[in-house]
């Protein structure tokens, strides 16, 4: 039987959002107050959020039948919980404060309604072997990536007209300076462009073991191959143009937008 399994992925979810909503409040508080202490207990919240997702996944497996991860709700949750571990990793060289909060609610919104009104996990009635779970990891690590850019992308342009009017954003808040978010903005695309070609190119290999085609020009496989090409050319520019910090922040909030657009609105209307 798999009850245990069951009771303990739902848990571990549910544990999950409780520590991803409490790194919201704190750091938020910390911030605010400010009260750096607060905001280290917050970052610490964040980790312990992704390390009981990451036990959370793992036991899914532990079911019988394995569920699919493919199902739009726990993409979101997975590509928020890569989002988490990114903003993490990047924090451990960058100051980046102000990114704790929007990340960790984030998070908990896409961790709590993985399991919202799904007292038991769905369980898929064809996984269709490692190629969908793969297609679904990659894809959801790319959106991840550029994710905390165009987060790094907001700030930076918010900043920026802050800094520009001779005033502090928000009062006290204190956001990351200019050089850490665009340091941001060119680690993140080196990240996050070869995970979604990975990600566009498995999901290709998906369509043609299940239908026999590579492409059927559904709106999903259109918008994410339009978001593709965009991203070509934003990292291009980025790379290859000299692009200005300003205009790469704006490409890459625009270039997120595009792609959300191209992965979750697209899918729910396909």
């Amino acid at each position: 039987s798999s009850l245990g399994p069951r009771f303990s992925v739902v848990a571990l979810q549910y544990m999950a959002a409780a520590l991803y909503l409490a790194a919201g409040v704190g750091a938020v508080l910390g911030l605010a107050l400010p009260a750096p202490s607060v905001l280290r207990g917050a970052r610490v919240g964040l980790a312990l959020g992704a390390i009981v997702q990451t036990a959370a996944f793992a036991t899914l497996h532990r079911l019988t039948p394995a569920p699919s991860l493919t199902d739009l709700a726990y993409a979101v949750a997975v590509m928020a919980w890569l989002a988490v571990v990114f903003t993490l990793l990047l924090g451990l060289r960058l100051r980046l404060p102000g990114f704790v909060p929007p990340v960790a609610f984030l998070a908990f919104l896409a961790t709590f309604g993985a399991t919202l009104g799904r007292p038991e996990i769905a369980v898929g009635a064809d996984s269709g072997g490692p190629i969908p779970h793969a297609h679904i990891l990659l894809a959801s690590a790319g959106l991840a990536a550029f994710g905390v850019a165009g987060l790094a992308g907001l700030f930076f342009l918010l900043e920026h007209r802050a800094l520009k009017r001779r005033r502090k954003l928000a009062g006290r808040l204190p956001l990351p300076s200019l050089e850490a978010l665009d340091r941001v903005n060119r680690v993140a695309p080196v990240l996050g462009f070869p995970l979604l070609t990975l990600g566009v190119l498995t999901g290709a290999l998906w369509l043609d073991a299940r239908s026999g085609e590579l492409w059927t020009g559904s709106l999903h496989e259109t918008f994410m191959a339009f978001a593709w090409a965009i991203y070509l050319g934003l990292v291009s520019l980025r790379f290859g143009g000299r692009q200005g910090a300003r205009q790469a922040a704006a490409s890459a909030l625009a270039g997120f937008a595009f792609l959300l657009f191209a992965v979750v609105g697209a899918g729910v209307a396909s």
